[in-house]
């Protein structure tokens, strides 16, 4: 049976981890840390549960012997609209905790998961199905992150044959956790708007495309990564992984399937309009399917008729709002 420890457990990306890794393992081999304490009580009284920085090498080496850790999934970090804001913070934070990470990582000879993201790429990358390997020159610190990332866990793995993981993801769409400060947190918001006032004004534009996926297939792409056959992994730590293209437009249109009241509008924010422009319309992800078998489960029809059911069923018990 596996130990598992999750860093930034509280996040969008990490408390749904966390809550399948519980699932599947079980809750006492599941130990979760997160900067904070006040959210998610279910998660953090589900089980072991420590209010770590991610910065706090010592800490996070103690709960890895504690626990007898063989597996970290590291998901803490500053997202790409919100990094630019502070872009001292975000290194900080993304860099100096995935370094912590790492370093507890090869001292305890633990495996190491941490996700990339399409941020990896700048406007010279080819924007339709951009290759695994192709040009990254992001033009966010965000994304500078990122690439500085892909490359250190390359660099441990060689140098220290620390067993390092990852994926790209391209925006991540959850009914169960608010946008977490990313270009992509529209499509998020746009279906609690639906429901809430039939009406969205979307700080992009309704023209502009992105890769984007379901929770469901961002979870299971974390996973089995994580327990694909070693000796199978080329690129190991930053897998182009897709599941759906779409823009604006075209999900207020799905919607409009189930809502056909809904309308949209737009009030375009020049920072996170800029960012989406720099990355990709879509990924191409051959590596992931041939190297471990990837394959997501959800398009935007399906994925549409999911969010709305379930956050619709939950609005109507009175459950939380973005």
């Amino acid at each position: 049976m596996k130990n598992i420890l999750v860093i930034g457990a509280l996040g969008q990306l990490g408390s749904e981890i966390a809550l399948r890794l519980r699932q599947l393992y079980g809750d006492t081999h599941v130990v979760l840390a997160d900067i904070r304490n006040d959210v998610n009580r279910p998660l953090v009284e589900g089980g072991p549960f420590y209010t770590v920085d991610c910065r706090d090498g010592a800490s996070l080496s103690a709960l890895v012997k504690k626990y007898r850790i063989d597996t970290i999934y590291h998901l803490a970090a500053i997202l790409s609209a919100t990094a630019e804001k502070n872009p001292q913070q975000a290194w900080d934070i993304n860099m100096n905790g995935l370094m912590t990470a790492l370093e507890v990582a090869r001292e305890n000879h633990c495996s190491l998961f941490t996700p990339s993201s399409i941020g990896a790429f700048g406007p010279t990358t080819p924007k339709k199905f951009t290759p695994q390997d192709t040009i990254q020159r992001p033009t966010s610190i965000y994304g500078v992150t990122k690439v500085a990332g892909e490359l250190l866990c390359d660099y441990y793995h060689h140098k220290y044959d620390v067993d390092t993981r990852g994926v790209r993801y391209p925006g991540i769409i959850s009914n169960m956790t608010p946008p977490g400060g990313g270009t992509t947190d529209y499509a998020v918001e746009i279906y609690y708007a639906a429901l809430q006032s039939k009406h969205y004004e979307c700080f992009l534009q309704g023209d502009t495309y992105l890769d984007m996926m379901y929770m469901p297939d961002a979870v299971n792409a974390a996973i089995q990564i994580m327990e694909a056959d070693p000796f199978r992994l080329r690129h190991r730590n930053a897998f182009n992984v897709a599941a759906m293209s779409f823009c604006p437009e075209e999900q207020a249109a799905y919607i409009r399937t189930h809502i056909p009241e809904f309308t949209i509008s737009y009030r375009v924010d020049p920072v996170k309009q800029a960012i989406a422009d720099s990355w990709p319309d879509s990924l191409e992800d051959y590596a992931a399917r041939v190297e471990w078998g990837w394959k997501p489960t959800y398009d935007l029809s399906s994925m549409t008729a999911d969010m709305l059911k379930t956050i619709g069923e939950r609005m109507d018990k009175g459950g939380p709002k973005p």
